[in-house]
Formats: structure tokens, sequence, C-alpha cells
């Protein structure tokens, strides 16, 4: 069945439609990983956004369940140039079309996406429709396109109900317990807690809305704050709980929109990007070691370095090619937050040493509280 692509600057794309026939309008951003289409798909950090993936050939390995980063899939819509229908590998399932079909994200393939791609990094991320039906009136409909935004995506995507794992959770080893950590999920993904399972922690999860005093109460040896979708300035609620977070001087680790929301809740100031970092290949430096890693990515919006007071909180990491803040150190407080995915999976692994970091950091919280 054909398909279109309809950007809200007026370019249509034809090809053919992929998974769910329902029509979607969504924020229209790429990502250029050449593997990982699953947990690209069940990200939750790309709520309210369809996906396209640069590399041409997506889905030949099939679909392993073993590997979704969360229950549901995160993505509205997802655009590719080819389709495999049939995955060669011993671990999977089905395939991505009737994995589409199944959690019902509407998809496009047979696209020129070099030609998607290169209009989104010239004229920047912009809405889009996902159709079987070309519209009467092209006019009225891109009007509605343009009309769309992201926005209420957090509480969309974050759990339900406070969970607790202990390790031997999640298909990790069974090993004694050592710190307990509170996460507060604002789009969290499986690896996150996977990382700390593994490490020795008792994870739990925490909904986006939960009040700083029930998290305190428990005494947790540590924070995480998640990554997540949307714009960050969005989320006044979870900022303000922020705020007695950072003043309880509890070892705090954040990732992504985690990341985002802490340096808000702290006096500095967040934009949007002209089309974000999205892909499995970003180099990331440490200021303090001068090491550069190679992470995994995926955000539209980034803390503004001339923002950051200098009393608060310093530059921790940069983003190689374009100089972007990456990641913050606080100052006389055992927390630091980064930009890049330090549990990437699938993707990078070397910056996942950041976990230990904030282990050894929680050993000293452990030592004077208990």
């Amino acid at each position: 069945m054909k398909a279109y692509l309809i950007l809200e600057d007026g370019t249509v794309f034809t090809g053919r439609s992929i998974g769910s026939e329902k029509e979607i309008i969504s924020e229209i951003v790429f990502n250029t990983s050449m593997t990982g289409y699953l947990e690209v798909l069940t990200d939750p950090s790309y709520a309210g956004q369809a996906v396209t993936m640069t590399y041409p050939l997506i889905g030949n390995y099939g679909i392993c369940r073993e590997d979704m980063e969360a229950k549901v899939t995160g993505a509205d819509g997802f655009i590719v140039r080819e389709l495999a229908r049939r995955g060669s590998n011993f671990r999977s399932e089905q395939s991505i079309q009737d994995f589409l079909k199944e959690h019902d994200v509407a998809g496009i393939e047979g696209i020129d996406t070099r030609a998607l791609t290169k209009i989104l990094r010239e004229k920047g991320t912009m809405n889009g429709m996902i159709t079987t039906k070309m519209p009467d009136n092209l006019e009225e409909v891109l009007e509605k396109i343009k009309a769309y935004s992201v926005c209420g995506v957090v509480d969309s995507v974050t759990t339900e109900k406070i969970v607790t794992y202990r390790p031997g959770d999640l298909g990790t080893a069974e090993v004694e317990v050592q710190y307990r950590v509170a996460v507060l999920d604002v789009g969290t993904k499986f690896n996150i807690a996977r990382c700390l399972l593994k490490r020795g922690c008792e994870v739990t999860i925490y909904p986006a809305r939960t009040k700083a005093e029930v998290i305190l109460e428990e005494n947790p040896d540590g924070i995480m704050l998640t990554n997540g979708p949307g714009d960050p300035k969005e989320c006044t609620e979870v900022i303000e709980q922020l705020k007695k977070l950072y003043q309880s001087d509890v070892p705090i680790f954040a990732i992504c929109l985690g990341h985002q929301l802490m340096a808000l809740a702290n006096g500095c100031d967040t934009e949007k990007m002209k089309y974000g970092h999205r892909g499995a290949n970003h180099p990331v430096k440490d200021l303090e070691t001068g090491k550069v890693y190679i992470s995994s990515q995926n955000h539209g919006y980034v803390v503004k370095d001339d923002s950051i007071p200098e009393d608060v909180a310093e530059v921790a990491f940069v983003n190689v090619n374009d100089g972007t803040v990456e990641g913050l150190k606080y100052k006389n407080k055992k927390i630091f937050t980064v930009q890049f995915h330090p549990e990437a999976c699938a993707g990078p692994k070397d910056s996942e040493v950041l976990f230990d970091r904030f282990i050894t950091i929680m050993g000293g919280n452990r030592e004077c509280q208990r």
C-alpha cells in the first residue's frame, strides 16, 4: 500500500506503508545508528516523534524482545529506506514488520532517507504526517501539521507505580545488594536499571511526579535521574522536586533529560537544537581526564553554556563535534550529570564506567549515613 510523508514545509515523499496503517502527525527526527533499531523504537525518549533511520537497510537481524528498552514502543512512527522482511539471526523472534503492526507504530519505507535527512539538517527538525491517503486539501493539512507540538510526553511514558528490582532481575546475575538507588523515571530505559543491578544495587523506580519527600524518607544511597522525551522546561513540577533533592546531599547521577532538569533546577537555561544529536557515534570529551568517549545520544535540547552559574556547577563534558555541553559537575555536591547515554544498548560501552563513578560516590555517602 502506498504511503506518504508530508513535511510542514510542503515537501512530500511517496513510499510504502509499513506497520500500522493509521495516520499520525509527529516531530520528524533522524538517527544515524547502523544497528539498534529495536532499542530506538522502544526508547521512551522518542515519545512524540517519528524516527528516520539514516542507515539504508533496517530489520535484517529481526526482533529479539530481550533487547527492548521498555515494555512498549516510544516512537510514534518509523521511516526507513528499505525494510528487511526476513531477519537473519538465531535470536530473532519475529520480523520488524510484524513488530510494528503489533505495537501500532505507523511507518513508511522506500523513500529517499538521505534527502529527508539533508532537509532536516539544513532547515532543522520539523513536524510531519505519515498517511496512506494523500489529502485533497494539502494547505489545510499543512496547517494541522504546523500546529502540532510535543507535549505531555513524560507523563505518557513514566511508570504508573513504584517498582523495585534486585540483582538477578531483568536478566542480571544475582549478587549481594550493596546499595539502594532511587530512580526518578522521566522516561527510563531498562538498561539503566541493568547497569545498576549488576553493580550490586537494589533499584526502586518512582513515577516522574513523585514528591522529593517520598524518595528521601526511604534514605537511598543514591538517586538516578533518567533520560526522557520532550522539552525539559515543560516539566515544572519535576523541577521543583529536584530543587529539594539537590539540597538533600544524597549522591545524584543524571542522564539526558535528567541532566537538563537538574540544570534548570539550579538556575541554568536550555534551548532547542536545530536538529539534535541522535546516534551511536558522538564523540564526547571528559574535560577532567582529556579522554574522549564514543557515545550514544538522543536529544533535541541542550543546556546553554553561558547560563551555568559559576558558583553552582562547571562543564565536565563537551561534544567534540559542535562544542555543546555534554555534562556538568556540581560544586560542593555529590552530583554529576551527562547529556549522553552511558547505559547505551545497543551502542558504545566505553562511557559505562560512569556508573562505577556513581557507585564510588555512593560508597562515601553510605559510610557517613550508616
